[in-house]
């Protein structure tokens, strides 16, 4: 840490960056006031601040102590807010921020920039990997359908839905950004923030209260990088051995059916790991489509014998999976439950707060409620684990309404962002005090700070089942990179999409491709989406199947190397899904490749996410690439490449140590 200063202005160094530049004429402190209002709409939120006032604090002083440096920032000699500068034992930066009365709820800060500066992370970006040139509001919500306004799916959302969403709406936001100077920057906060990249000298940071802290790491590369990140914000724990012995196929319409369904992909050669059920407790039909009854105990009228059943496909070697979510079904055995123990949250009024999920309301329970939060891990530990569930979909978490009184006394404004955290933690420590954390998997897509020592892995959200840039096959990839450059290094998305609204149907093509791109990621699960009967499935003809099977098989064929990948996340944080510069950081192509990725050091995958496509264009770094289905070796730089379907553009190093393993992929097909 270095503090230099004059009396007009002041700079905060670490290790040789600057990394906060203030003086009278270019300050980089304000304080506000505002009034925000936050409409919620089946989890799309509308959001407004009626801003009534922003100050810049000019004036400062600094007082040197022996463990820190006090800067008190102040307006017309009033100090206003003070800093308090220190390094930490683990040789980080942290600017803790102390408020001297409660007349402020608005603070903007700037972090100092160099036009050169590429930015990623912010949580799950499906958009933009490289997030330079834009702001990103910072809100855990709904991702909207289509996430583009100038397209129709999205304006047929938002007329009919208010449910379109932009490029910045997103399951999993997190006030935490990396920048090619090699540093992270995280803002402790759970307030709603915008951090804006789109000024040559700075980034600006607000949000609507005042932070705890802003804390800074700094390495020299990017792999230490994220283990110096991962190091504070915690680490995914390895995946169980289970996962990778193939797909973990979703099936819904009850036991028989499901049972059939594997028996059917086995015999036509498709490697199976798991049938997962979101089902399992019952159904309910809406006008969105199938949706699903949200009480989580086995329904046997929709999966008779299902507690029988389940042991003996485990003893098959297929898992069974299902489904859960923070909320209960009003009226139903567990809403009662909770209702009965006071452990849901409420409305001001002192009744209980009910949330509409879309033509049926459900209770939230109060996670702030000690209570509340063990009686969850109760139901997770009664009626899965015990029941015999190897894992299941952790859904939503992004709901919690701004209005509602919590148990805890705070905000619900607050707790917002929070709320997925909360519900990571639940799902964990039941998985862990029964001690099946080797051998159960549970996935979200809902996020925030801390997720990441919670959450197994992420999966991408609910795409549409289409070719769309912002919300289809390819917004998958961003997604999954600007997670990993967030700490969470497993991710993967539902196989062919999962919204069909406004015309949008799955056709055999995308999932086809689809099926290409997880094989080259950590997990592979299918999903039928919303509305099954208008999606192609991959049992509706031989091809699709056959494809299924020989994609299965290069997946598993990569077990030992996926493996090896998914313990460096978990014991340094290394990503899985890892962008092109974390290995070629001198070149400065890579730092704007968004829809490929290398799959751990060695494997570089650039997967076709538009349809009709025979030829793939794409850009490797300098090194020898090996085509994994040629065998044909090439040098670097951009390259045009023949990619039918079943052969995805996909090379590695030819002076891996796997080398050998990976020449053997082409025979998997």
């Amino acid at each position: 840490m270095d503090i230099k200063h004059s009396t007009s202005e002041f700079q905060i160094s670490h290790q040789g960056r600057t990394i906060i530049a203030h003086s009278h004429n270019r300050p980089a402190f304000y304080l506000g006031r505002g009034d925000a209002t936050f409409n919620m709409y089946r989890g799309n939120f509308d959001i407004a601040d009626y801003l009534t006032e922003r100050l810049a604090l000019r004036q400062f002083s600094i007082q040197e102590n022996s463990d820190n440096t006090r800067i008190d920032l102040s307006i017309e000699g009033t100090t206003q807010l003070s800093l308090i500068v220190t390094s930490t034992a683990q040789g980080r930066l942290k600017i803790a921020f102390e408020a001297a009365s409660d007349d402020y709820n608005r603070i903007w800060l700037r972090v100092d920039a160099k036009p050169s500066d590429n930015i990623y992370g912010c949580g799950a970006q499906l958009s933009h990997f490289n997030l330079r040139g834009k702001d990103f509001p910072l809100w855990t919500s709904e991702p909207g359908v289509g996430r583009n306004k100038e397209t129709y799916t999205t304006w047929q959302a938002d007329v009919n839905d208010k449910a379109g969403g932009d490029y910045y709406t997103t399951n999993y936001p997190q006030p935490t950004f990396i920048s090619s100077q090699k540093y992270f920057c995280h803002l402790q906060t759970t307030a709603w923030a915008n951090f804006d990249f789109r000024h040559d000298q700075f980034h600006e940071l607000q949000c609507w209260e005042i932070p705890e802290y802003l804390l800074f790491g700094m390495e020299d590369n990017y792999i230490d990088l994220m283990e110096n990140f991962s190091d504070f914000f915690g680490r995914q724990p390895e995946l169980p051995e289970w996962v990778y012995n193939g797909i973990i196929l979703g099936i819904q319409g009850g036991t028989d059916f499901t049972v059939e369904r594997v028996e059917q992909a086995r015999k036509a050669g498709i490697k199976v790991s798991a049938a997962w059920c979101q089902d399992w407790q019952g159904i309910k039909f809406t006008s969105f489509g199938k949706r699903l009854q949200w009480n989580w105990q086995w329904n046997p009228e929709v999966y008779p014998d299902l507690d029988k059943r389940i042991h003996e496909l485990k003893e098959d070697g297929i898992r069974f999976l299902g489904y859960i979510n923070p909320y209960v079904l009003q009226d139903y055995p567990l809403y009662n439950e909770a209702k009965e123990l006071g452990l849901l949250a409420k409305k001001i009024d002192g009744s209980d707060y009910v949330v509409d999920f879309g033509e049926f309301d459900c209770g939230v329970v109060d996670f702030t409620n000690p209570e509340g939060e063990r009686w969850y891990k109760e139901v997770i530990k009664r009626e899965m684990i015990d029941f015999g569930l190897d894992g299941w979909m952790a859904d939503f978490g992004e709901y919690l309404p701004t209005d509602c009184v919590l148990h805890n006394g705070k905000s619900a404004e607050l707790e917002h962002n929070d709320w997925p955290r909360r519900w990571a933690k639940i799902n964990h420590e039941a998985i862990a005090e029964s001690g099946k954390t080797d051998d159960i998997l549970f996935f979200m897509r809902a996020g925030y700070t801390g997720i990441q020592g919670y959450c197994h892995t992420l999966w991408a959200g609910d795409q549409s089942v289409d070719w769309s840039m912002d919300d289809g096959l390819a917004s998958v990839i961003p997604g999954a990179l600007s997670t990993a450059m967030t700490g969470n290094g497993i991710h993967h998305s539902d196989i062919g999409g999962y919204t069909t609204l406004h015309g949008n149907k799955r056709d055999q093509e995308l999932l086809l491709r689809w099926t290409e791109m997880a094989a080259f990621t950590p997990i592979m699960r299918s999903h039928e989406g919303n509305r099954p009967n208008d999606n192609h499935q991959y049992f509706d003809d031989p091809a699709s199947m056959a494809h299924l099977a020989s994609m299965t098989r290069v997946y598993t064929h990569l077990k030992p190397y996926l493996k090896q990948i998914v313990a460096q996340n978990a014991g340094k944080g290394t990503p899985v899904q890892r962008p092109l510069f974390m290995h070629y950081e001198q070149d400065e192509t890579c730092y704007d490749i968004q829809y490929q990725y290398l799959l751990g050091p060695d494997i570089l995958v650039a997967p076709v996410h538009q349809a009709k496509q025979s030829e793939w264009e794409l850009y490797l770094p300098k090194d020898e690439w090996v085509h994994a289905w040629t065998g044909e070796v090439f040098l670097g730089g951009w390259i045009t490449i023949a990619a039918p379907i079943g052969k995805p553009p996909v090379f590695y190093r030819k002076a891996s140590k796997h080398s050998a393993l990976f020449d053997g992929l082409v025979a998997q097909l």
